[in-house]
């Protein structure tokens, strides 16, 4: 049986190593320490909690151990998704390190930029970091990547389909060529791989377990539930006090903040010890959190998928999926929180009818079907959708009726005319009139029109508001002069002139 002695790390990383009470590698590990030790390039699948971390921080730090760092030039750059997954990682190098004097540095959000400034002035062996970090730190003139050794993208479809490509591509032209590149993922979808061979030169590609794949130790059930938010939630209630004999302590997971927030509110409100993360937190508040899940101050932890990736909880014994995962991938990593390291855990995923296509996809994903617990989507209520759909429908006319919908068109036909009114009336405002401009003089000469007994107004301006209210009578419009005939035209020619 291979041990870690036969891997070819240097003896203060086997040290650590047997300090930390492991002595047998992964799968994962065993394959990806030898080649990563000559230098090559590595693309490792494996589900999730089976040590990948540990396969490149180990034979990182054996190289680590010739040569010295400069100020503000790296040797080693190791690229995380989110804050969390940094923060474990640099726990991992103090852990395997100890025997080492490496600088480590944590690039990551919610930290001030002087105290990470003052880490890369000392020269960090290690840097670990968030892309939106580096970029902001590189931007600023406080980083140099030309010293770059080791590339690492850590949970490398995440980091690629989370819209990261742009930043690691202008991360990857910073860094030499001549680079060592190391992928690591629980999944690497035939699209996702397309653009991981970008950054890799005749990689080695470790791959233990089929892609996409969960482990054999989590047993995993369906539950069939209504759509409704109070009746979800208090299915949810009945299913964590069902298995309140074998839980030790759970992670719930949400699709959305709201919905996190939501449900923390209500389980505390019945009583649970319940916390919350998700990635509008700070990141005080996020490490704290953790650290109280981790310690078993809290027993239920309720959290976006920022707590799918990575995170390195040992002993979780129960997963809840209040939501079902939109990406099929997210259902893989979410599981994956629990059964670690040969662990047994079950994993519930509550259903609605809604859900069936995202389940489809999951089971695909998977190659296996999923056991229902109590029956399937055929045992709710039929006269669920029933019930919803007269309301949402009284619902929708109210909303049109307020925005002007179908009964609102006659009365917004009827306003047009008044609207149009008060339009003309403004255009035809009579114009202020200085006090010192005299009004202009009646013009006796001008004549009397054929259809109209009454006066001329005497005010020129009067005469013109008339004349355009005429304009605007919509009737035929006049041919030539029409019944007005100017006063100049009336005048009797002089023949001997």
């Amino acid at each position: 049986m291979t041990t870690f002695a036969d891997l070819g790390l240097s003896q203060k990383v086997l040290s650590a190593v047997t300090d930390a009470g492991y002595t047998i590698p992964t799968p994962i590990q065993a394959g990806a320490i030898p080649p990563a030790l000559q230098r090559r390039d590595i693309c490792g699948i494996a589900q999730t909690g089976t040590g990948k971390t540990a396969s490149f921080v180990l034979p990182m730090l054996t190289l680590l151990e010739k040569g010295r760092a400069r100020a503000r030039m790296p040797r080693t750059l190791i690229l995380e998704p989110t804050r969390e997954l940094a923060a474990q990682v640099a726990e991992n190098f103090e852990k395997y390190g100890k025997n080492h004097k490496l600088n480590i540095a944590l690039l990551i959000g919610g930290v001030s930029f002087e105290e990470q400034d003052r880490k890369l002035e000392r020269g960090a062996d290690v840097l670990i970091c968030t892309p939106g970090r580096l970029l902001d730190h590189c931007e600023r003139g406080k980083l140099l990547m030309t010293g770059v050794e080791i590339f690492v993208i850590d949970e490398a479809d995440r980091m690629l389909d989370m819209g990261f490509i742009p930043d690691i591509e202008r991360i990857a032209k910073m860094i030499p060529f001549t680079r060592q590149t190391l992928f690591f993922s629980a999944t690497m979808p035939p699209e996702i791989q397309k653009l991981a061979d970008r950054f890799l030169q005749n990689p080695e590609r470790v791959e233990v377990a089929p892609p996409s794949s969960t482990a054999k130790t989590v047993t995993q059930r369906l539950v069939a539930a209504n759509k409704k938010d109070y009746e979800k939630r208090a299915a949810l209630r009945d299913l964590i006090r069902a298995e309140e004999g074998e839980l030790k302590n759970a992670i719930i997971f949400c699709n959305r903040k709201k919905d996190v927030a939501d449900l923390f509110r209500s389980l505390e409100r019945h009583g649970f010890s319940v916390g919350a993360l998700h990635g509008d937190m700070d990141q005080r508040s996020r490490t704290n959190m953790l650290a109280g899940f981790k310690d078993n101050q809290i027993t239920l932890l309720v959290a976006s998928d920022v707590a799918a990736r990575g995170l390195d909880i040992p002993d979780v014994s129960h997963v809840f999926n209040f939501d079902v995962p939109i990406h099929a991938e997210d259902y893989v990593h979410r599981i994956g929180r629990t059964g670690r390291a040969g662990r047994s855990g079950k994993a519930f995923t509550l259903v609605t009818k809604a859900d069936t296509k995202y389940l489809d996809a999951i089971e695909k994903l998977i190659g296996q079907s999923i056991e229902w617990m109590s029956g399937d989507l055929s045992a709710l209520p039929a006269s669920e959708e029933s019930q919803d759909e007269p309301r949402s429908r009284g619902r929708d006319k109210d909303r049109d009726r307020r925005k002007g919908g179908r009964k609102a068109e006659p009365r917004r036909a009827e306003a047009a005319p008044v609207i149009e009114e008060i339009e003309v009336q403004t255009e035809v405002r009579e114009p202020r009139r200085s006090e010192n401009r005299p009004a202009p003089q009646p013009r006796n000469e001008r004549p009397r029109s054929r259809d109209n007994d009454r006066p001329r107004p005497a005010n020129d301006d009067q005469q013109r508001r008339r004349n355009h209210y005429r304009d605007h009578d919509d009737g035929p419009t006049p041919v030539g002069f029409g019944d007005d005939i100017p006063a100049f035209m009336l005048i009797v020619a002089n023949a001997k002139a």
